[in-house]
């Protein structure tokens, strides 16, 4: 049986027990990459002489005692916007395509520290920029469960690869929903941590007051092991949080009486797809049954979240992006006269449609006649959320909900209509907003058999207590392994379809 069907807990007690070695997680992972690549292009680059250089030197570290964590000797793969040195980092963008950095993101080292093998760098929406995973420069990845349709996105790649069992978990980063939407499309789990709780030190910046990196796995208990892992203060990061209680998996108790959980009624209204809103409503049902207190209430400015979140987002990467000029590093155009010209070509060419439209959305949101017409309503619209979602946790531990309004749409459905596309961030961008933590995990699947995905809010800093509610429903349910990782999707096959 190959190594990659475990869990990163139980492949690292594997591994400290002595029954496999560093090297065999390693090589099966590879070898599973090398078999479904062709099926998911979940990955960008595979670094497989620095995977195995790397487990040699984990495995002599575990064998004197040096290396004692839950995730020593397990492969890992990360997200292509954290930066790796002397690994490609990419962004999903022609713009980077040969960018090699010369240090590595502060999360990845927390890993390394960890004992975690990097085995390589995921496929993106370019630049963060997407909800779907096909606006790389490297082309689409696809979902696990059904090749024709989308894995979701930004984190898309490292969602699919860990769905289709092609390593244990993976690292991600989220903007607006970009490891929860990804995760519920793919049947994984993922977290999006309270803002400033993981470094964003080599997070190469989408929106800087947005951004947040989390971990994507098989289940809730591998999710707060790479949290604690990743978690850390971090003078380099100006946003960074000095956090004391980070044994986030002491909260996997599965006991939820007592607790008292929220749904929006703006959540399960109109515009949500049934078979989701039926999932939703009967998880939220097993954790009444386990002796929490559910009710509905009202969250009504949710529903300005949406323009707040676009108009704050891409006034941010029109500046975070402005250092992508040609001159110092990234593409820059073969054919110019004079220094201008070499700026507009190298971004012309450079960068895809979807990141141009952001960045000109972005420019003239701050422009200065639509500055305050714009952008600073928005940062006032921002601060308003913060306070309705304050008043909802002073009566509730968590707020339920669906991850996204229905399950994994068909490959370019949503890049023909941007706006569609858009909307379909509308559970998930409030939490970026407020800076809160959420988990997705899976609570069931559509008569295609496709995943559905289950939102856990929680206050600031509360990651135990939605990890808590999310083990507790999570226990009543069995993991289902996706058709890529049981052999059963072929190009072959996909092509007849």
């Amino acid at each position: 049986m190959s190594l990659t069907r475990f869990t990163a807990a139980a492949l690292g007690r594997k591994i400290k027990a002595g029954e496999v070695s560093v090297r065999e997680a390693v090589t099966d992972a590879l070898c599973a990459i090398r078999e479904k690549e062709p099926l998911i292009h979940g990955f960008v680059t595979v670094e497989e002489a620095r995977a195995f250089a790397r487990a040699e030197e984990v495995q002599k570290a575990i064998a004197d005692g040096s290396l004692q964590g839950p995730l020593a000797g397990v492969p890992v793969a990360v997200k292509d916007n954290l930066c790796t040195k002397g690994i490609r980092t990419t962004c999903g963008s022609k713009m980077l395509e040969h960018f090699v950095p010369s240090y590595t993101a502060e999360a990845v080292k927390n890993l390394e520290r960890a004992g975690a093998v990097v085995l390589g760098k995921t496929n993106m929406d370019e630049f963060a920029m997407g909800s779907t995973t096909e606006t790389s420069y490297f082309g689409v990845t696809r979902n696990p469960w059904d090749l024709g349709c989308v894995p979701g996105g930004s984190s898309g790649g490292s969602c699919a690869v860990v769905a289709a069992e092609e390593c244990a978990y993976a690292l991600g980063s989220d903007t607006g929903g970009s490891i929860r939407q990804p995760s519920a499309f793919c049947g994984v789990t993922g977290i999006k941590p309270t803002y400033g709780t993981v470094s964003r030190y080599g997070l190469i910046a989408y929106g800087s007051s947005l951004d947040q990196i989390g971990p994507i796995a098989k289940d809730v208990t591998d999710c707060a092991f790479v949290l604690e892992a990743i978690t850390s203060y971090d003078p380099k990061d100006s946003t960074s949080v000095r956090r004391t209680e980070t044994d986030f998996t002491s909260a996997l108790t599965g006991d939820v009486r007592g607790m008292k959980i929220g749904i929006p009624r703006d959540y399960i209204g109109d515009g949500l797809d049934a078979e989701v809103k039926d999932a939703v409503l009967a998880a939220a049902k097993t954790l009444e049954e386990q002796g929490a207190w559910v009710e509905e209430f009202d969250l009504d400015l949710v529903r300005y979240a949406i323009p707040a979140y676009y108009v704050i987002a891409c006034a941010e990467a029109s500046s975070n992006l402005a250092r992508f000029d040609g001159v110092k590093y990234g593409y820059r155009t073969e054919t110019y006269e004079g220094l201008h010209e070499m700026y507009k070509k190298s971004r012309s060419e450079g960068f895809g449609t979807e990141v141009k439209r952001r960045i000109m959305l972005g420019s003239f949101v701050l422009s200065a006649g639509y500055y305050d017409a714009y952008y600073l309503k928005a940062l006032r619209t921002k601060a308003l959320i913060k306070q309705e979602f304050d008043r909802a946790f002073s009566r509730y531990d968590v707020i339920l909900g669906p991850a996204a309004p229905a399950a994994a749409p068909g490959l370019g459905c949503s890049l023909n209509d941007p706006m569609k596309m858009y909307l379909g961030d509308i559970y998930t961008i409030s939490v970026n907003l407020a800076g809160l933590t959420a988990i997705s995990l899976p609570c069931g699947m559509t008569k295609n058999g496709l995943p559905i995905g289950l939102q856990m809010i929680g206050n600031c800093f509360q990651e135990k207590t939605i990890l808590r509610a999310a083990y507790a429903f999570e226990q009543t349910r069995e993991y289902r392994r996706s058709p890529a990782a049981l052999g059963e999707i072929t190009l072959e096959e996909e092509a007849k379809r």
